[in-house]
């Protein structure tokens, strides 16, 4: 048993591919028309780390309440956590590619970590090997 997928509210879709793709490394694992429940049109798009068997599902706000949740699904804290095996260079390439840090990189006794935020907004913890 695994967790599959994790849902990110997000206000486009185009956007937030690029920015998980180009910005975070992640692989584009599915991008497919689909309709919602009542049959207007969207898409499943899946993306994920490369190698990794739980993905995300960009979902693109549909609706004003969904676009409230925004850069806000856990109410500002950080709920999303990227280990990377080389912490040096996935912090460069994400600086390089204009990613929002708060704060510089710090060491903890679970590895490296610098809070990033994702293309809607949300929180996360990018974490280097542990010690």
């Amino acid at each position: 048993m695994h967790i599959e997928l994790a849902a990110v509210v997000v206000d486009d879709y185009d956007e937030a591919i690029g920015f998980f793709v180009d910005a975070l490394g992640f692989d584009l694992v599915e991008d497919s028309p689909s309709t919602t429940n009542d049959g207007r049109p969207k898409r499943w798009v899946v993306v994920r780390p490369p190698g990794a068997a739980t993905g995300l599902l960009l979902a693109q706000a549909d609706g004003e309440d969904q676009r409230k949740t925004v850069g806000n699904q856990l109410a500002g804290r950080v709920g999303f956590f990227l280990r990377v095996d080389d912490f040096e260079a996935a912090y460069a390439r994400m600086r390089e590619a204009g990613v929002t840090f708060h704060g510089e990189p710090r060491h903890e006794p679970y590895g490296s970590v610098v809070v990033f935020e994702d293309v809607a907004g949300n929180k996360w913890d990018l974490l280097g090997p542990r010690p």
